[in-house]
């Protein structure tokens, strides 16, 4: 599924979801139970299918502040449950920049949004990295979930593209909320790859500390 930037809409509905973000050329399963969000998927399904998926900021207000970057994503598969739920699958397409929040009747919170600094989401090309070269950030990793008591099937990753693998791996990963946005606002590929190295030296493999960058 590839997307035209000049086809992406200038208004979003937001899915705020502290420490998830989903990254562009990643797929996630999501399963909606609040009705402001069963709301906003019926709107999104009579439409382009189209959310913005984006971290609030940690705070104590009763509608958080969000991040000014997030990633758009599009429904690829809608199911719904016996008891109302809705389970989908969201495609990542491209981050976009918050331009502002909208007023709005809804029951979930609209932006009106930039994607024209991203279009590199776009683009079906891939940077000259080798999978070689993600060796080490693979040992760190797996050390890392192993330790965590997280899962990830490596083989089925391994067969992704390589962008692919990057962004899964920076959305999969278990890392704070900073350091997820941090990855998410990368200029690109390299960048992303780079950070993802940075952040995971900051873990003290013995204890597993976190020391976030800034």
């Amino acid at each position: 599924m590839i997307l035209e930037k000049d086809s992406l809409p200038d208004e979003i509905p937001v899915f705020p979801l502290s420490n998830f973000i989903i990254f562009p050329k990643t797929t996630v399963p999501l399963n909606i139970f609040e009705p402001r969000y069963i709301e906003m998927i019926d709107d999104a399904m009579r439409g382009n299918r189209i959310i913005g998926m984006i971290q609030p900021k940690k705070n104590d207000q009763n509608i958080p502040v969000l991040y000014n970057i997030g990633c758009a994503g599009k429904i690829t598969s809608f199911n719904e449950t016996e008891d109302g739920r809705y389970l989908i699958i969201l495609n990542g397409i491209s981050r976009f920049k918050i331009i502002e929040e909208l007023e709005t009747e809804k029951l979930y919170r609209k932006c009106k949004v930039d994607f024209r600094n991203y279009s590199y989401d776009l683009d079906k090309k891939n940077e000259e990295i080798k999978f070689s070269d993600l060796e080490l950030i693979f040992k760190n990793l797996k050390n890392l979930f192993i330790k965590q008591g997280y899962t990830i099937n490596w083989k089925e990753l391994e067969k992704q593209s390589l962008d692919q693998t990057i962004n899964t791996l920076s959305m999969a990963s278990p890392f704070s909320l900073e350091e997820k946005q941090i990855l998410l606002e990368t200029s690109n590929l390299s960048e992303r790859k780079k950070k993802l190295e940075q952040i995971l030296s900051t873990y003290n493999f013995d204890n597993f500390d976190n020391k976030t960058i800034q």
